[in-house]
């Protein structure tokens, strides 16, 4: 399930599996409380939107959900685009959408401040702290205010075959490259735009929060675009929209990927499976540690939820999202749970899929919320790209990272 790549490429089609009854739309309330009401107190009609693949973990769920909670009848469905489409299809029309449904961190903001979903209320957001990470509440927090439920942690890692590449060539980009070849996507902004982070530039401020906060339109990001450029000519690098198959056939021995995709190229490799956080990039001529955006899945309520239904649907979305519900998606799904407990887990830790997120994150950025991001995944491509084809020239790159800027930095 590539969760941010499907934000610049978009995904899939709408098919429903009932469990049980249907979805109230209506009025909305804030008020998102759920471990201080008891099951009796609880009613009420909700849908539950869940990328595809997710759809049989997610039964599971609901079905321990109903055990505890019997008046509560839950229809899940598989979401129209998947999670990373959530804010396009709940704004399609937030009253036909479903009352609890995944949405990546960086889209908060923006539904948020379109009054797509509801903040959660002072327990529930102590409830969201004191579970998991730190990492995971800062994400779900727009403006002061909590607005999902975490259950998952991304990043980029990079997947290699051992049989071709050392543990010790793939710590730096220039060896991996002169040893072995890397397929990677130009034109995919959540894996390479983290290149000007790794060079030193801002997105929006060190909060990412900062609307005029970007550095992007700076030396520095001038020295990303040079990187992008030198990439062309670069033996060890593939250019690639489906990295997992040239991985499969023996074209490349590396590819940049996330935790969504680890048990697809743990088949495809098999014994000669490995896993480590990215390399070093040569960056005016300094070695810096590659960045990736760290990314937090999380569970909203739709503020247009029926009063009536609201309890029922906040009480949904922390059932799904706590220590057995992130430990159901890690073993089934293979996604890395931010819950303290669950991320203890003896399996866990001795996880190296997990262990290289984790130790990835700790050197990357933690993708903003801001309403702008829309624009950032809609026009770094043609920066990245531009400088990797050539066809925007060494002349050009400071003018149009200005206009790349400017046009991020807009209200």
């Amino acid at each position: 399930m590539k969760l941010w790549k499907k934000v610049i490429m978009g995904s899939a089609s709408l098919v429903a599996i009932t469990l049980l009854a249907a979805c109230g739309s209506g009025s909305s309330s804030s008020d998102s409380s759920t471990k201080s009401s008891t099951a009796t107190k609880i009613s009420g009609d909700v849908t539950l939107w869940v990328d595809t693949a997710q759809v049989p973990s997610y039964k599971k769920l609901v079905a321990s959900f109903k055990k505890k909670y019997p008046d509560v009848n839950v229809k899940l469905t598989q979401s129209p685009n998947g999670s990373s489409n959530a804010k396009t299809d709940v704004g399609k029309d937030p009253a036909k959408a479903a009352d609890v449904f995944q949405v990546p961190n960086d889209q908060l903001g923006q539904m948020a401040d379109a009054g797509y979903i509801n903040p959660l209320s002072p327990d529930a957001e102590k409830e969201v702290k004191a579970d998991n990470i730190d990492m995971a509440a800062t994400a779900m927090t727009w403006k002061d205010k909590m607005y999902g439920y975490p259950w998952a942690q991304q990043a980029n890692t990079l997947y290699y075959n051992k049989s071709k590449l050392s543990a010790d060539d793939v710590k730096s980009w220039d060896s991996l490259t002169a040893k072995g070849v890397i397929g990677l996507d130009f034109t995919v902004p959540y894996n390479v735009y983290p290149v000007f982070l790794t060079a030193g530039t801002k997105l929006y401020g060190d909060d990412g929060e900062t609307l005029d906060g970007s550095t992007v339109a700076s030396d520095e990001g001038v020295a990303a675009m040079k990187w992008f450029s030198e990439q062309k000519a670069n033996k060890g690098v593939m250019q690639t929209s489906n990295a997992l198959n040239q991985l499969k056939a023996g074209k490349v021995g590396a590819i940049i990927d996330g935790p969504w995709d680890a048990t697809n190229i743990k088949n495809l490799l098999g014994d000669n499976f490995a896993v480590t956080t990215l390399p070093t990039l040569t960056i005016n001529g300094e070695q810096k540690q590659m960045q990736a955006f760290i990314g937090v899945m999380a569970f909203a309520v739709n503020s247009h939820t029926a009063t009536k239904n609201q309890k029922a649907a906040q009480t949904l979305a922390a059932w799904v999202t706590n220590k057995a519900g992130q430990t159901e998606l890690y073993k089934s799904q293979g996604q890395i749970p931010v819950n303290k407990e669950a991320l203890d887990a003896s399996d866990v830790k001795a996880d190296p899929v997990a262990v290289a997120v984790d130790k990835q994150s700790a050197v990357s950025t933690l993708m903003p919320k801001m309403p702008q991001m829309a624009t950032v995944w809609n026009d770094a491509a043609a920066l990245t790209n531009g400088a990797y084809t050539g066809s925007i020239k060494a002349a050009d790159y400071m003018t149009q990272l200005q206009k790349f800027q400017d046009a991020i930095s807009k209200k």
